[in-house]
Parts: structure tokens; sequence; C-alpha cells
């Protein structure tokens, strides 16, 4: 007889992306990050919490955020990503998946990330539940090339490990 506890693993993948605009407050991994511009959204628009979500929401087959909190519903307007992110990982939970770890990459050319990224990650930990050394940042430009390029937008793409107990054999 075995004590092993199995799981089943799966990936997800999820991308963003918004426009650069005035009078709005840049929110990233669920910092607001100092800069003159945000990001236009219906809801706060962190590009890097909504690639987050649609990751996890990916790998476990529940769809994706505009289907949960889509913007035709003014429910969801000016709302909060973290409090969102926090829905997305409780209804994960309530189907038995645990997050193992996210890795993302945020592409914009200003503001520089490097000084928020370890607050950033604090941040995405606490709000999944995981250590912080699962979570990984990495920040890169588009050499001038296309809107991010240009200082018109950011965006991020995320990959999340979830896992399933599903059986235990004695």
């Amino acid at each position: 007889m075995s004590n092993d506890i199995q799981y089943e693993y799966r990936t997800g993948i999820g991308t963003d992306i918004h426009r650069l605009v005035e009078n709005r407050k840049l929110m990233l991994g669920g910092v607001e990050i100092p800069f003159t511009r945000g990001l236009l959204g219906h809801s706060d628009a962190d590009v890097v919490l909504h690639a987050v979500m649609d990751a996890i929401l990916g790998a476990a087959g529940l769809g994706d955020i505009g289907t949960l909190f889509p913007d035709t519903d003014e429910k969801w307007k000016d709302a909060d990503s973290k409090e969102l992110t926090l829905m997305v990982r409780e209804g994960l939970e309530g189907k038995g998946w645990q997050i193992v770890n996210v890795d993302l990459t945020v592409n914009a050319e200003e503001p520089k990330l490097g000084p928020h990224k370890g607050q950033m990650k604090r941040c995405i930990a606490s709000l999944l539940a995981i250590d912080f050394l699962n979570v990984n940042i990495k920040a890169k430009t588009n050499e001038g090339l296309g809107e991010i390029g240009q200082g018109l937008a950011i965006s991020c793409t995320a990959i999340a490990l979830l896992r399933k107990r599903t059986r235990r054999t004695l």
C-alpha cells in the first residue's frame, strides 16, 4: 500500500494590454506606480493582475475575466483588480485547484519597473496565497517598436501552474 499523493497539473496563459492615458492612476500587480499616466479600462486596468487571472482561469478551464467581470456591467466599473483576483482565487480553490507558481512578463517602455518588482511580487503572492518565491516578474521594453515602444500602452503576459489533488491511495 502506498501513501503517495497524486496530483493533476495544468498550465494556463493570460495576456492583457491597455492604453496609457492622462488622469488615471497606474496600477500594476496591485501596486500604484508613480507615473504621469495610467491605464485606460473599465476597471482599474491593472494589466498584470488581469493577465494573472486569465492564466489561472485558463489553467483551470474556468473561462476568462471578460466573461466573469464583463465591461458591459456597471458593477465592475472602476473595480479594484486586487478584489477581482481574490474572487478568482476563491473560485479556483472551491474547485480544488491550488496555484503552484506564476511567471510574468510586463512590456512597458516607461516607467521603469525594476524598483517596483519586489512590491508587485509581494502583492501578487499575497493575493494568490503562494510563496513570494513562486512569483516571478520580468520587465521588458519594446525597443521603441509599436504602441508599447512608443509609450502608448503597457501589456503583460502570464503563465500559471496549477495542481489539484486527484486521489490518495492507501
